[in-house]
């Protein structure tokens, strides 16, 4: 079991996101505070390509988080095209390339060197706070791509045990992230209670690798 983020480094030659989820708005704009005078695309998470971070340092020995400030489902498919053209030369590195709308991927050649994977926060209606595809579509999406796959139930939510297991075995995922929101003041989240994050991750320990991001009492105040 691993904590958190630590052996990811970050590439972003793609920025943004139109799914509008509740909780990733103001946490995406705290992070790109630095940029707002050097690029206001990045500051307001409209999606748009930066090629010149193509052949971006990235250090070795170190997992790749691709694009990670933003949904690459709203990427041209030509800047797509490019990132994973990349990802396929980079052969020394391993990648991580997320979406909640996996099936964008569904007529590109994933780089053996690529995981994909999507956030499933819950296996219940996500309508109310987030414009992305429900987690049961995100979950057949992902079922159906060929590759090498990865799993995020972060912010977690209410969720139906079972099902949460089930989907994440026939997904057969190298690894899998578990959390709570990391601000959660004002956004009302159905959060499980912890002893049951906990009974989920026990299951999910059986036969995958988890991945710890923020764990608490649901009741427990982030600012």
């Amino acid at each position: 079991m691993t904590y958190m983020y630590k052996e990811i480094t970050t590439w972003n030659p793609y920025k943004g996101c139109n799914f509008d989820c509740v909780y990733c708005e103001k946490s995406f704009k705290q992070q790109a505070k630095r940029q707002k005078h050097r690029c206001a695309d990045c500051y307001n998470y409209v999606p748009h390509f930066h090629p010149e971070r193509l052949k971006q340092y990235l250090p070795k020995n170190k997992l790749i988080f691709c694009c990670g400030n933003g949904d690459i489902a709203f990427a041209n498919p030509e800047w797509l095209l490019q990132i994973l053209q990349e990802i396929r030369i980079r052969k020394e590195h391993t990648f991580l390339l997320q979406t909640k709308k996996p099936s964008c991927l569904n007529n590109f050649d994933i780089p053996d060197n690529c995981i994909v994977g999507t956030t499933i926060e819950t296996n219940r209606d996500t309508n109310g706070i987030s414009k992305a595809p429900n987690t049961t579509i995100r979950f057949v999406s992902l079922e159906y791509l060929d590759c090498r796959k990865f799993v995020t139930h972060e912010p977690i939510m209410n969720f139906d045990l079972g099902i949460m297991v089930d989907w994440d075995k026939q997904l057969d995922p190298e690894m899998v992230w578990v959390g709570y929101a990391n601000h959660n003041n004002g956004l009302n989240l159905d959060e499980p209670e912890l002893s049951k994050t906990k009974e989920l991750i026990k299951e999910l320990e059986s036969f995958t690798d988890i991945r710890l991001k923020t764990i608490r009492d649901k009741n427990e105040k982030r600012v």
